[in-house]
């Protein structure tokens, strides 16, 4: 699958205000400057797609892009949502609009109805952070179906990264039966872009 064309539609402080939930969506969410917006806007192959800052915090509200795809799936879906979702490891905001965002990504997270898989990204230069580990948690206690995507192996020796992405993985297999699935990738090398978009493929075909 490629995308043929990505256009930016809307974004809202609520869930209720998204657009018609009338065909898949695919969300992106993160730690405060893990590398979502360079990735979205390297599956999409437009750098000027997501808004990237150096500023942790920049996304604040539920971002929904409009997706059409170079392959027509079941149920005639050829187009699909791609939404880019405000961090979890926040910058420093008042505690205020804090809780204002944690609310917003949790309503939006256990009641998009069309909301088909939740990327969550992974920094893979450093070692398993506590935020991480407990938001995907959270993820498997409400029963939302997710995926983690390890972003920026360019910027660290792939020993490091590897044995990062090992060490994460260590601490899921105490306690979880099955391991999420993952995708390897770097925005500036393009790594794990065909993986990720045959893995959406693959989820719109499965939808009935």
């Amino acid at each position: 699958m490629e995308i043929k064309k990505a256009a930016y539609v809307i974004s809202n402080a609520d869930y209720k205000a998204c657009p018609t939930p009338d065909r898949p969506e695919f969300a992106f969410i993160g730690r405060s400057n893990v590398g979502k917006s360079s990735l979205i806007n390297m599956l999409c192959k437009n750098n000027k797609l997501a808004k990237t800052s150096s500023a942790p915090g920049k996304t604040q509200l539920i971002n929904h892009f409009e997706i059409e795809s170079s392959i027509k799936l079941n149920q005639g879906f050829k187009k699909w949502y791609l939404v880019d979702l405000p961090g979890y490891g926040f910058a420093k905001v008042a505690q205020s609009s804090r809780r204002r965002w944690e609310q917003m990504i949790e309503n939006y997270l256990r009641k998009r109805e069309n909301l088909v898989n939740v990327f969550v990204l992974i920094d893979s230069r450093h070692k398993p952070q506590k935020i991480d580990l407990e938001f995907i948690s959270q993820l498997d206690k409400w029963q939302i179906p997710f995926s983690l995507v390890f972003t920026k192996t360019d910027k660290e020796k792939p020993a490091v990264v590897a044995n990062n992405i090992q060490a994460f993985f260590d601490i899921l297999r105490s306690s979880w039966q099955f391991l999420p699935q993952h995708f390897v990738t770097s925005a500036e090398k393009h790594q794990g872009r065909e993986e990720i978009l045959a893995f959406i493929q693959m989820k719109n075909e499965s939808i009935a």
